[in-house]
């Protein structure tokens, strides 16, 4: 049966329109299953120090203000040094002193003191010597019977007591030669180090006496003034660590094994429109939490996410504190 010249155009628009619907859907499809780069929202979370003194005193003087920046190792305040000065002075004397006995034991006795004791033992050897002799005659008198038997028995006595005494200052010239005892040199050697310790402590406290910055960063708050008591440990200033900007934010858990470690993601803020810097992704938290307040939405409320620290570059100084960024991994610029 021929069709008409209207019902044929009918067909060729219908299945025009079935192609074109086709590839539509194909393409819909396509788009599907094509992979999407991953966008995260988080916050800067950039780090704070409170500075003190690790020793008390007096401030002498503040060198920076609220607001500047500093570098790693600038002088930031400084006590008045006059006692911790002295303190140190007391502890190098206390060295010297110990440093002193030390010497004198491991040098021995003096050499008077062994002359004299040489001298004494000459003299008691002599004096043994005749005792002796007069034992010897003594003896041969009373076998004549030429004397007392006292007379021999005091002999006996005074030979005795002389060799006694030699013996006694033979020993004493012994010790003197031989020096002091061991004990008496190793409890003055640690002395000494105990000493020693003492004026290392009096001279690291005399260098905490300036406070110094321990990173690049910007001074928050300035708390105390010159002139000011502080004790060890209370907050002089508070500073801001611009190196490195650290940011917080959180990935749901289907999207979790698409972040590892390491990982390059890029990074946006809204005081920086049309640009974005570079990042590393640093730490994943092992535990899962529900969504921050500060990041939630009604459609997310109630989902559990996993805590992620991303390390990123600043060179422009445009990031503060708690300000809201967007990570982009995988994702083309935008």
């Amino acid at each position: 049966m021929a069709l008409s010249r209207k019902t044929r155009g009918l067909i060729v628009a219908a299945l025009a329109l079935a192609c074109i619907g086709g590839g539509f859907w194909c393409w819909k499809l396509y788009e599907g299953r094509k992979p999407q780069g991953l966008v995260l929202y988080g916050n800067v979370d950039i780090r704070q120090v409170d500075l003190g003194f690790r020793v008390g005193g007096r401030i002498e003087s503040v060198l920076v203000d609220e607001g500047d920046t500093v570098d790693a190792g600038q002088p930031l305040a400084r006590l008045d040094a006059d006692i911790l000065r002295q303190q140190r002075d007391q502890a190098a004397a206390r060295v010297a002193g110990q440093k002193a006995d030390l010497a004198r034991l491991e040098r021995g006795y003096r050499t008077e003191e062994v002359a004299q004791a040489r001298a004494q033992v000459a003299g008691a050897r002599a004096v043994a010597e005749n005792a002796a002799i007069n034992l010897h005659r003594v003896t041969s008198m009373r076998q004549s019977n030429a004397i007392s038997q006292k007379e021999l028995d005091n002999a006996r006595a005074a030979d005795r007591e002389a060799a006694a005494r030699l013996r006694s200052n033979e020993d004493q010239l012994d010790m003197l030669l031989s020096g002091y005892r061991e004990e008496d040199v190793l409890a003055q050697r640690a002395a000494v180090e105990a000493a020693e310790a003492e004026l290392r402590r009096a001279d690291i406290e005399l260098a905490d006496g300036v406070l110094h910055a321990p990173q690049k960063g910007v001074i928050l708050t300035r708390a105390r003034e010159a002139g000011a008591i502080v004790q060890p440990g209370q907050t002089v200033y508070t500073l801001t660590l611009t190196e490195p900007v650290w940011l917080r934010a959180y990935v749901d858990e289907p999207n979790l094994g698409r972040i590892k470690p390491g990982m390059a993601v890029r990074v946006a803020v809204d005081a920086a429109p049309g640009k974005t810097f570079p990042g590393t992704v640093g730490f994943i938290s092992p535990t899962a939490e529900f969504t921050p307040k500060t990041v939630e939405t009604r459609e997310v409320r109630t989902a559990l996410v996993y805590r992620l620290r991303v390390r990123a570059e600043d060179p422009e100084n445009v990031m503060r504190q708690g300000m809201p960024v967007t990570i982009f991994v995988d994702a083309p610029t935008p």
